[in-house]
């Protein structure tokens, strides 16, 4: 038996077909609809839609879902909170990533027809989540961070409720593999922490610690030093750890592997992966006072054999962090620039005297094209 499309049909007929043929599936569900009212016909309903993902066609699950999703729109938010609740709670268990993807789309299409204002949409928006998670779909339901940070100020979503779904998010994320939006969105989380609960955050802080540590695209971590819940964990291992990517070398996390390898281990984190990372980062660090760096000074530094030298300074080429070009016959790499791995006061002092020198430079230029134009205008007026 083939799911009925329930177009033109009144809404206690729909009812009734929607009875029909989740019975015929094998759900226990009277075929007659309730003398008790349509609330109870759909509740009803939602109780039992879920067989259609284990025993229908794609196609005929998808037209039952959005068939019960028409009625649904139609109830009053105060009446309808518990069969949302219920329905979405159904979605988000389908058996395989083809009926995740059915719930998918079942799911936008109610959060289009509540209406992203309305206060129904926080719990729909959320099984959305779970459900682009699981059907590695996360892409098409988050994006930006600020974007979503406004539209939940529009909706007045409560300081729980937000760190709920930024929990959630964070979690999809890392999941997926998106790294570096997954540490985006945890330092959001951390930033609704005030002085007076950050200590509650330390599970938070812990887990935005291990992300971005362990996202092989993230490199500059000095802003998490600053947040609240991060400066709780001071005197932990994590927050030495933290300390040694932020600013320190590569000796310095050997040293600290060495006197802490179940830790590191426990946290999950690539010990080779760290130790790139570090070689990339205690790179940066060289370059920002040197413009010129021999091979071997990279070579007791990063620890590395002569014939691995012009290898890794290619890989810090395509990560951008520096520009710069290799000597092979001076065995030498001459850097022209390089990202600083913290920006502090003396990064600021510095950039103002570059600013200061460009703006004496370009007032010189500027008096030179006067005089020019002054001596063009004499040169004219003599030959008139």
């Amino acid at each position: 038996m083939s799911a009925p499309t329930f177009n033109d049909a009144t809404d206690e007929e729909q009812y009734q077909d929607l009875r029909s043929y989740l019975k015929s599936l094998g759900a226990d569900i009277s075929e007659e609809n309730s003398e008790e009212g349509f609330l109870v016909d759909l509740e009803q309903v939602i109780s039992v839609c879920d067989v259609c993902l284990h025993e229908a066609s794609e196609g005929d699950a998808e037209c039952t879902l959005n068939s019960i999703v028409s009625l649904l729109i139609m109830v009053p938010p105060l009446q309808s909170e518990h069969l949302v609740h219920t329905f979405c709670g159904k979605l988000t268990k389908a058996p395989n990533a083809k009926m995740g993807n059915v719930c998918l789309k079942v799911l936008q299409n109610l959060f289009a027809g509540i209406g992203e204002h309305s206060p129904l949409c926080y719990d729909v928006y959320c099984s959305l989540v779970r459900v682009a998670g699981q059907t590695d779909n996360i892409h098409m339901v988050f994006k930006d961070v600020n974007k979503l940070k406004s539209w939940l100020s529009e909706l007045k979503v409560s300081t729980d409720k937000v760190q709920k779904l930024l929990r959630l998010l964070h979690e999809v994320l890392v999941e997926c593999k998106q790294g570096e939006l997954a540490a985006k969105v945890m330092i959001e989380l951390l930033g609704t922490y005030t002085e007076d609960n950050a200590s509650q955050a330390r599970d938070d802080a812990h887990k935005c610690i291990v992300t971005s540590l362990g996202d092989p695209n993230t490199f500059l971590m000095d802003h998490l030093l600053v947040l609240k819940p991060v400066r709780f964990l001071e005197g932990e291992l994590i927050h030495d750890l933290l300390t040694i990517f932020v600013s320190e070398k590569l000796s310095s996390y050997l040293a600290f592997y060495g006197a802490n390898k179940d830790f590191v281990n426990s946290l999950g984190l690539s010990h080779e992966q760290n130790l790139q990372k570090m070689r990339l980062l205690t790179f940066m660090q060289m370059a920002e006072t040197r413009k010129e760096i021999p091979f071997s000074i990279i070579e007791s530094e990063l620890q590395l054999k002569p014939e691995e030298v012009e290898g890794f300074v290619i890989d810090v080429l395509r990560t951008k962090l520096a520009r710069a070009k290799i000597d092979e016959l001076q065995q030498r790499v001459l850097v022209s620039s390089t990202m600083h791995r913290t920006f502090g006061k003396p990064q600021w002092q510095q950039l103002r005297d570059i600013l200061t020198k460009w703006q004496r430079n370009l007032s010189q230029v500027q008096a030179q094209l006067n005089t020019v134009i002054r001596s063009s205008y004499e040169s004219v007026a003599n030959v008139q």
